[in-house]
């Protein structure tokens, strides 16, 4: 009988799908939802549509909700992270103040100078709800789903002793993008995929003892399909290798992309395709038309999807509780998986899980160029870390400076700039470290 909290249970399409998921897994039982969120009114809708749910699966569950999770965290097993902190008051700031400098993002929630601001922003609040974890349900297992993901992870275990993994969508979403490409049935397709969250690669593709590669940097020359995939296109051409993270969002991961008008032009399409602004100009109105969808499955005006999703979080619960193994790929601690990556820092890889809990599996060396991108990022990641746990302002102004894309367009005294610029307009939700004096140079 799980108990399952979802903290930031307002984030209703991301926890209706999860809590879809679960209930839609066989044999599941019954259970309870304990959800967690500070915005009242979010969490009532978040709270509406799980007893929607239940009632539609006939699933004998029960649901807790409260905006205080201390109250529902006690005998929890799984605690599932999907919180958003300043958000929606900050997410103009981080594309607009660095707009100024050139930085032009798509994305802009998990690297560059939004990335950097939403962790700045997230971790504390996310550390706190680990301690508290720790206290109030020490069996659980926290399953991390919130953006900067390797961040949060790596500033959790440096914390906690606590099983953490994080979990994103992206090897299993890309992975079946590259069967769809090459026409060939995704059961049958086999792979290696090792890296960083947004940053791992595919360094082997086959089908029945056949190198697929070949085949699909023959794709890549066909206009209908490299349309659909621009720069990762680019990015296996010229490294070796198809990364995980969409074309829009990869393009902000490296400096090649974005750093003057005419590589935007040439290189990126609209929308989640690169796109500049696409997510600080649509975020604000996506959020009023989830949370106007939800309540129309609430009313039965729209129908309910029942369908259980390619998320890792109900496999993850099954395989716990039914001793059912199954393959994830997690974000974990590099504790000797990828050879030749920083053994402190947050690696995705391949991860066995059962009753036993989550096994991360060895992957050995990553191709010596891809490990090299990857490591500029642990970098960024390390620095970031140290500045939360640290109290140190100057760290996190020194990964603002390894940023590919803030390097590669701004110099080190703009880069400062912007960050002072940034953390006076973001105060409000800023540790008072980041938010107070500014070095002088």
């Amino acid at each position: 009988m799980p108990k399952v909290a979802i903290v930031g249970a307002g984030s209703t399409v991301f926890a209706r799908q999860l809590m879809t998921d679960i209930l839609a897994t066989p044999n599941i039982g019954s259970g309870t939802f304990a959800l967690v969120d500070t915005a009242p009114e979010r969490l009532e809708l978040a709270h509406q549509i799980a007893e929607k749910l239940i009632a539609a699966h006939g699933a004998p569950w029960t649901v807790e909700a409260s905006t205080d999770r201390k109250t529902v965290l006690p005998g929890c097993d799984y605690v599932i992270s999907t919180i958003e902190v300043g958000g929606l008051a900050n997410v103009e700031h981080d594309f607009e103040i660095p707009l100024k400098y050139g930085v032009k993002q798509c994305i802009g929630d998990t690297i560059g100078p939004g990335g950097l601001f939403k962790a700045l922003r997230t971790v504390p609040a996310w550390l706190d709800i680990v301690r508290d974890t720790e206290q109030l349900a020490p069996n659980a297992l926290i399953l991390n789903y919130t953006n900067p993901m390797s961040l949060l992870v790596l500033a959790a275990t440096r914390v906690s002793k606590m099983p953490i993994v994080g979990l994103c969508h992206s090897v299993q979403g890309t992975s079946q993008r590259i069967a769809r490409f090459l026409d060939v049935p995704y059961e049958q397709m086999k792979w290696r995929c090792a890296g960083i969250n947004h940053l791992a690669f595919f360094t082997e593709l086959s089908l029945n003892g056949e190198d697929l590669y070949p085949r699909l940097r023959e794709a890549a020359h066909n206009p209908e399909i490299y349309e659909q995939d621009p720069v990762r296109f680019e990015i296996m051409l010229h490294f070796g290798a198809f990364v995980t993270e969409s074309s829009g969002h990869f393009s902000e991961y490296v400096p090649y992309f974005r750093k003057r008008q005419d590589l935007i032009d040439q290189y990126t399409r609209p929308q989640y395709l690169g796109e500049t602004g696409f997510y600080a100009h649509n975020w604000p109105r996506w959020r009023l038309e989830q949370a106007e969808n939800t309540r129309k499955m609430i009313s039965g005006e729209t129908p309910l999807k029942l369908e259980r999703s390619h998320e890792y979080a109900s496999f993850i619960i099954e395989a716990r509780e039914f001793h059912k193994p199954t393959v994830i790929y997690g974000n974990v601690p590099n504790t000797g998986l990828i050879d030749n990556l920083p053994q402190t820092g947050c690696v995705e890889v391949a991860c066995l899980i059962d009753r036993n809990g989550i096994q991360p599996v060895h992957f050995g060396k990553l191709p010596e160029q891809l490990a090299a991108i990857d490591r500029s990022h642990m970098a960024f990641h390390e620095l970031t870390v140290q500045a939360l746990l640290e109290n140190d302002r100057e760290a996190a102004v020194y990964a603002l400076m390894l940023d590919p894309l803030t390097a590669a367009v701004c110099s080190p005294a703009e880069i400062r700039q912007m960050f002072d610029e940034m953390a006076a307009a973001e105060a409000e939700y800023l540790p008072d470290f980041i938010a107070g004096d500014r070095v002088k140079v």
